[in-house]
């Protein structure tokens, strides 16, 4: 059993005591540090603040990148936090009963992206992101009805406030309960799967953030890297990117694997498919379109390379992709 502590985020009322089960027994402490300064990484990187920002204006509902453990409310004093949910959070008791529903969620979206109702009847849904095998956390939207609420709902949620010791008159709780945001099951169903794809965006950039933190690198190599990434799409050689690091191409050929653990070829392969991952998500570009937009000069070479790092041709790639 994992037992849980929490403090009120308003207040200073202890909570009570939360035990239950952990999914993550097998989480070692430098997993969990290292899961915790990636996602630190990805919620400061441009990428997710844009896509927070543009996610909570096209929907109204609020999302929160998480660690996979974490004991937080994922969604306080966020944009777009639910005003019922906001009053809870005044009380240690409810603030351990939603803990408890995260702590429930997450058990179930360690694979797949997956939904739960709370107490109260909101319902949170939370997406796994994965770099390789290995989960590092959860994007999380939630404090929505997925039907207009009902006085026997918020008669069922007054009770357990009451339970819970929350002191706020009935009229602001049904008021803060009743304008909560309600979405239909095709707008719910449209927002994990704008979700679902971003994950494997944040998965990308999980790899490379983790590359950066995990291989400190001599200065000539990093400026090698830059000048791979700029020329790409062009047909470049090893000869080329050492003269532009003024090396020989033999000593540089054998830093450029003693410090990546690959060689020339299969990095210059690798970087290109990680841009054509990016692309294929797309639906409207074919798959030769982007076999040449990445810088291969062949549609077959693209199909080899591609399912000789990955597993799978683009187009299965892709398929299963668009079908999460």
């Amino acid at each position: 059993m994992q037992t849980i502590f929490a403090k009120a985020e308003t207040g200073n009322e202890p909570v009570a005591e939360a035990s239950f089960p952990s999914p993550y027994n097998g989480t070692t402490p430098e997993n969990s540090t290292s899961n915790r300064a990636l996602v630190d990484a990805l919620t400061n990187s441009r990428t997710y603040r844009e896509y927070e920002r543009a996610f909570g204006d096209m929907t109204g509902l609020p999302i929160a990148l998480q660690p996979v453990e974490t004991w937080q409310l994922p969604h306080h004093g966020k944009r777009n936090e639910n005003a019922f949910c906001a009053l809870l959070s005044k009380k240690s008791r409810a603030c351990a009963a939603c803990l408890q529903v995260q702590e429930r969620l997450c058990q179930k979206a360690a694979a797949t992206a997956e939904s739960v109702l709370c107490p109260v009847g909101l319902c949170d849904t939370a997406v796994p992101v994965r770099m390789s095998d290995r989960l590092i956390g959860f994007l999380q939207i939630g404090q929505v009805f997925r039907k207009k609420p009902t006085e026997a709902q918020f008669k069922k949620a007054a009770q357990f406030c009451t339970k819970w010791g929350l002191d706020v008159s009935r009229e602001a709780l049904r008021k803060a309960y009743f304008s909560g945001k309600v979405v239909s099951q095709k707008e719910h169903e449209s927002a994990v799967k704008l979700l679902s794809i971003f994950a494997q965006h944040l998965a990308m950039l999980s790899n490379q953030v983790f590359i950066q933190q995990e291989n400190a690198e001599p200065p000539v190599i990093t400026k090698a890297r830059a000048y791979i990434h700029e020329h790409q799409t062009e047909e470049i050689k090893l000869g080329q990117v050492a003269k532009a690091v003024n090396m020989s191409s033999y000593y540089f050929c054998k830093m450029f694997k003693k410090v990546t653990g690959i060689n020339f070829t299969d990095y210059v392969a690798r970087i290109r498919i990680e841009k054509s991952k990016n692309l294929l998500l797309n639906p409207n570009l074919r798959v030769s379109e982007i076999a040449f937009e990445v810088g291969f000069q062949s549609l077959t070479h693209f199909n080899r390379v591609f399912k000789k790092i990955l597993g799978q041709s683009p187009t299965e790639y892709r398929a299963q992709l668009l079908a999460h």
